[in-house]
């Protein structure tokens, strides 16, 4: 059984017009937003063994604070540039590849695509994936790069504004 979570980056800043999409960093809830979900997470007994990313920096911003909450540093992040703005496929691709000796991972992308790519997953949709959203499945599989294929089960869905 592999554990997907699919975690869109933290609220990004807009303060500088100039600044490139690509470079836009987290604005000050975002800073507040992704330790408090990564928190969340610990606190739900997530055992989060890879972190992989868009390079990106508000989404490799994003991925540092939930790899730091688990004791692990920017350098063991797995970074993947394909992950900006990625269609569909390209999430299926990027989990093909990923490590099978991970059994939970937790993957930092950008919208649409991060939403076109949790509606695909399973019967449960939502509407918009929030900044900080994680849209957790279970596949029953052993291997990553048979997870497009495997039978999948939605686990749960959070956000920093959800009553718990």
């Amino acid at each position: 059984m592999k554990e997907l979570l699919v975690i869109r980056h933290a609220k990004s800043s807009w303060a500088n017009a100039f600044q490139g999409d690509f470079e836009r960093p987290l604005n000050d809830r975002g800073h507040r937003d992704a330790p408090a979900m990564a928190e969340r997470m610990m606190k739900r007994g997530m055992g989060i063994q890879c972190f992989a990313s868009s390079t990106a920096n508000r989404a490799l911003t994003t991925a540092v604070y939930f790899a730091e909450a688990y004791g692990k540093k920017k350098k063991d992040i797995l970074l993947f540039p394909e992950l900006y703005h990625a269609p569909e496929a390209t999430f299926y691709d990027v989990i093909a590849s990923l490590p099978d000796h991970y059994n939970t991972i937790a993957l930092f992308s950008h919208n649409p695509g991060i939403t076109d790519f949790v509606n695909s997953l399973t019967n449960t949709r939502i509407d918009n994936m929030p900044t900080c959203g994680i849209f957790a499945i279970k596949a029953n599989t052993n291997e990553w790069n048979l997870f497009k294929r495997a039978e999948k089960e939605f686990w749960f869905f959070d956000y920093p504004k959800n009553d718990l």
